[in-house]
């Protein structure tokens, strides 16, 4: 078996500006490993260990996820080794693309049984991989998940509902999506950071790997329409029924 997390290498959405339009300007932000990952990394760490197992880091972004910073970002966080496509063309990509060749990554790993994503990422946040990935691999998806425990047949976890949780078992692989706080991300230590630099991470061209193109495109933003307010104010002893008939009136009543 093995442990697979998928992590995204994105903008720091701290550094991003709103403008006078109401569009996010993502220009000047700085790249980091997506705010839930952690969350998902520790996991997978704590699954792994417990099952002497490894846990690989897969991602897809642009040339930044193959620099030595980047590398050493993600891998001190509790990898064992990566694999990542670093391609300024994946920026293109929508999530469709982006989850297909990621499976593709997956496929790649011998022994994976198990992918972990994070809630959501910190830039596009459709909360969507997850369930792209699984679909792509034929295997069943399960979100909102706080806790993932190996057995003999397949993985039991505990999952977060309406009203509480439930605790589910799965004989196979799986792939699962975490809650924003399942765990909390332990901190490397110095020790960690610099055995990071030395772990190794391949890097995959996409033209190796077997995608799945979606014709999918944002044709426009526009800003939520204000509402037409009367503004009646109703006065006097009879306020209420005033009001009553002026809903009345609008058919709201």
């Amino acid at each position: 078996m093995a442990v697979v997390v998928a992590y995204k290498y994105a903008a720091n959405p701290q550094d991003a500006t709103v403008g006078a339009d109401g569009l996010v300007d993502w220009s000047r932000t700085k790249p980091t490993v997506s705010e839930y990952d952690p969350v998902a990394i520790q996991l997978g760490r704590n699954v792994a260990d417990a099952s002497g197992t490894e846990v690989v880091g897969i991602s897809v972004g642009g040339a930044v996820v193959a620099t030595s910073m980047a590398k050493k970002s993600a891998m001190s966080k509790g990898f064992d080794r990566g694999i990542v496509i670093a391609d300024d063309a994946t920026e293109a990509w929508n999530v469709t693309k982006t989850a297909s060749a990621l499976a593709s990554l997956v496929r790649s790993v011998e022994g994976a049984d198990l992918v972990i994503t994070g809630d959501a990422s910190i830039d596009d946040g459709t909360r969507m991989t997850s369930a792209l990935i699984a679909g792509f691999l034929g295997w069943p998806c399960f979100q909102q998940v706080t806790d993932v425990t190996k057995t003999t047949e397949g993985y039991t976890m505990t999952q977060m509902i309406d009203g509480g949780t439930r605790t589910v078992d799965v004989s196979g692989p799986v792939v699962v999506a975490t809650t924003p706080d399942a765990v909390v991300p332990k901190l490397p230590s110095m020790k960690e950071l610099l055995a990071a630099g030395k772990k190794p991470v391949a890097v995959v061209s996409a033209d190796e790997l077997e995608l799945v193109e979606a014709a999918v495109a944002v044709a426009g933003h526009a800003k939520p329409e204000a509402a037409i307010r009367k503004n009646q104010v109703f006065t006097g002893v009879d306020a209420a029924a005033q009001l009553v008939a002026a809903l009345r009136s609008d058919g709201v009543l």
